[in-house]
């Protein structure tokens, strides 16, 4: 069965937390030509702020995703595709790779498990918020992500494998890794993606790019350029 992350180049990471740029609006965001949007963050979340997001977002015609740092902030609402979980391999707290999990199934009303998937991050940049917030072990060798990601998708059947540099600009090395590490799951990378040409070199190594930061600080132009890089280099890559 086909996902629709299969499918996608790029991901617009939106953190409820943070401000648009001045003078922009969810209307532009939802025309970046991003695949999809994910509403998301590790600090200074609230179901408020989370729902605000949703709501702006829900009439216009781009898949929505949230990913809730806590299940306190879960959002029951038609307007959202589904709900993207992470699970966090690297992580030295055993809480992070399932105990969190066992508190998700038991919000009010459960999951709805049709539109739930996990996602197997491996953070990789311990100057990281999410890595402190985790605990993730980020002396990992390619070799170490490479392994982990087999070990998602083989032995925990992970649909979708997230490498996480959040912040700054990752080791294509790395990304590539994991890339040969998987057969059928989707590799998503996130962290340090600036313009055209991060966007294409880290698009060489990885499915799908994940940009956020760069949305609040440079606005939606800064995210088109990264739409086309990534878009680009698959494009590049893709046999006539």
């Amino acid at each position: 069965m086909s996902t629709p992350w299969a499918e996608w180049d790029h991901i617009l990471k939106i953190d409820p937390d943070k401000p648009l740029v001045e003078g922009e609006t969810f209307a532009d965001v939802c025309q970046t030509g991003t695949d999809a949007i994910e509403i998301g963050g590790t600090l200074g979340m609230t179901e408020d702020k989370m729902q605000r997001v949703v709501d702006a977002c829900a009439e216009y015609d781009v898949p929505l995703y949230q990913e809730p740092s806590n299940p306190s902030v879960v959002i029951d609402s038609p307007a959202l595709d589904g709900y993207l979980i992470p699970t966090v391999f690297n992580s030295t707290d055993p809480f992070w790779m399932v105990g969190a999990h066992k508190e998700w199934v038991r919000i009010e009303d459960g999951l709805d498990w049709d539109r739930t998937t996990t996602e197997a991050y491996i953070v990789m940049n311990p100057e990281a918020s999410v890595a402190e917030y985790t605990e993730a072990d980020c002396d990992q060798s390619a070799e170490d992500v490479g392994a982990f990601a087999r070990v998602a998708e083989k032995m925990f059947g992970q649909e979708i494998v997230y490498v996480e540099y959040s912040g700054t600009f990752g080791d294509p090395e790395i990304v590539q890794a994991a890339a040969d590490g998987l057969d059928d799951a989707t590799l998503f990378y996130g962290g340090g993606i600036g313009d055209y040409d991060s966007a294409y070199e880290m698009g060489q190594h990885a499915d799908v790019i994940v940009v956020g930061d760069l949305l609040h600080e440079d606005g939606c132009d800064a995210v088109r350029e990264t739409v086309e890089g990534v878009t680009d280099a698959h494009a590049a890559s893709t046999p006539n």
